[in-house]
């Protein structure tokens, strides 16, 4: 029996490198990610997860490689990359589908397509009945809903999320966890998940990478063998408790 080919990675960082002037903000980054995995970048503030971002947006130029996609299936950052920033950024005077709308708008997209496109994520994140609704009229994990959906409307082959549950209260910030997996069991999108919460990393991640304080330098880069779906009550399991300790060690925090 012929052993397996491995999935070619989807992206693939080789010794990235990244200097403002004279302060160098990543100073080496090498991991590659798999088609369809949520990765959570885990790291203190000021690390460079945001800058590594960037640079996986096609925002900022860099040093060393960086491959996304492959020459059978090309990827355009202008078109494959939606991004849900920690604010929603929601027009406040634009209605909810037509703030979920916006990038096929940008884009040129066929617009009938898209709204319906548009009224089916709203139900997958929760706001089916609010697509006429102004921002202010929505909570801020609703308003978060509504950004999530906006970066999936043109249906992008990498989502790009930087801390988007960070400026949210404790218990919503969980229940958006437990709705950020459940869309993507949905959508499967390949997502990288930016975060300094350890706990956050390890729920939510197929894979954690880890990066110490600036300059950013991978310090781990790890499987998370926990089943899916996943609840709140699998963070009373060892092996959550064992990923936890892990990264607060390479940390310094233990």
């Amino acid at each position: 029996m012929s052993a397996e080919v491995p999935h070619p990675p989807f992206i693939h960082l080789a010794g990235v490198r990244k200097v403002y002037g004279t302060h160098l903000a990543i100073s080496d980054a090498t991991f590659d990610v798999l088609p369809g995995e949520l990765v959570s970048l885990v790291g203190p503030s000021g690390c460079g997860k945001s800058t590594l971002l960037k640079i996986l947006a096609g925002l900022l130029p860099c040093e060393g490689k960086v491959q996304i996609g492959s020459p059978s299936h090309p990827f355009d950052p202008s078109r494959d990359v939606g991004m849900v920033f920690q604010a929603p950024l929601l027009l406040k005077w634009r209605r909810v589908l037509d703030n979920v709308l916006l990038p096929a708008e940008i884009l040129g997209l066929p617009m009938a397509e898209s709204r319906s496109r548009a009224k089916d994520l709203l139900g997958l994140v929760g706001l089916a009945g609010y697509e006429d609704k102004y921002p202010y009229e929505l909570s801020g994990g609703m308003q978060q809903r509504a950004a999530i959906a906006r970066a999936l409307v043109h249906d992008p082959k990498l989502v790009l999320m930087d801390e988007p549950f960070g400026a949210l209260d404790a218990l919503t910030r969980e229940k958006m966890n437990l709705e950020l997996l459940r869309i993507w069991e949905r959508a499967r999108k390949t997502i990288i998940f930016v975060t300094h919460g350890i706990s956050e990393a390890v729920f939510l991640g197929t894979r954690v990478v880890v990066l110490t304080a600036g300059p950013a330098r991978m310090a781990d880069n790890f499987t998370i063998d926990l089943p899916h779906p996943r609840t709140l009550d699998i963070k009373t399991h060892e092996r959550f408790g064992q990923y936890s300790r892990r990264i607060y060690r390479l940390l310094g925090m233990e």
